[in-house]
């Protein structure tokens, strides 16, 4: 076997529980550490490289933040979970991926409690994740629903459907659209136009003018569409998503460093 990377900060840390004894400032080390370990590890035994690479500071993020793994965490889709494996106490067997007897390329479930949910594939995170949360409000116990979702996998149907019923699990559902503008190829479509073009006019200034302009509403709303906004305008003021506390987070790779 080639000679291993020297990780020393990561060498302490096994499981979440581990991660979370660190301090703030130690944390960009503890990624680039895990990075280094998944790329060796995928050269010892090949697999899905690039998408686990770019959910790095977002592995790192969450286990650090959330209390995983009474906060349910499902990826979608499931291949970006080997920088996941290696922080939820599999690290020892990181180099059996893919390999008879080893570790799942994807999230398992008997193989570890950090892996909740398994699929392999994509567009059930959302609906597994809100199952979670809402079986938890029922029970009255703590914990939420976590979903990363990337922007292909966010093109389904199945996604849009659990975003609709994403209301009945309150603030107890969180779900972390990664834009990183690929899917298993690059992706197309209405929903991957708009991203792409959002983010590129989130980079551009605009006149405040223009800004006003396209978000302004109509000139003589009828009756029931003023009920409508009034109702709208009042849960935003309340502090409230649209969806009555759901956290909808988006993450996107800084591509200019």
């Amino acid at each position: 076997m080639a000679d291993l990377p020297a990780t020393p900060l990561l060498d302490t840390v096994s499981t979440p529980d581990d991660l979370r004894k660190l301090r703030p400032d130690q944390l960009r080390q503890l990624a680039d550490e895990l990075r280094t370990e998944t790329i060796s590890a995928v050269g010892t035994t090949g697999g899905h490289l690039g998408s686990g690479l770019g959910v790095v500071e977002l592995t790192t993020a969450i286990h650090y933040v959330f209390d995983t793994p009474r906060d349910r965490l499902v990826w979608d889709v499931g291949h970006q979970c080997y920088p996941h494996k290696i922080l939820t106490g599999r690290r020892d067997r990181i180099r059996t991926l893919r390999q008879g007897g080893g570790l799942s390329g994807f999230t398992k479930r008997s193989e570890s409690e950090y892996d909740p949910f398994g699929a392999a594939h994509s567009s059930t995170s959302i609906s597994a994740a809100l199952g979670f949360a809402v079986a938890n409000k029922i029970a009255g116990t703590p914990g939420k629903g976590i979903a990363v979702i990337g922007d292909g996998a966010m093109s389904a149907g199945m996604a849009y459907e659990a975003m609709n019923n994403a209301e009945q699990a309150g603030n107890r559902l969180v779900v972390i659209l990664n834009d990183n503008d690929m899917s298993i190829a690059p992706p197309v479509g209405g929903l991957s136009a708009y991203l792409s073009r959002d983010r590129v006019e989130s980079r551009v200034p605009r006149h405040p003018r223009t800004r006003q302009e396209a978000c302004a509403p109509p000139a003589a709303p009828v009756p029931q569409r003023r009920a409508q906004d009034r109702r709208v305008r009042a849960r935003h003021d309340d502090g409230r998503d649209a969806v009555r506390g759901t956290g909808l987070l988006l993450c996107r790779p800084d591509r200019r460093s």
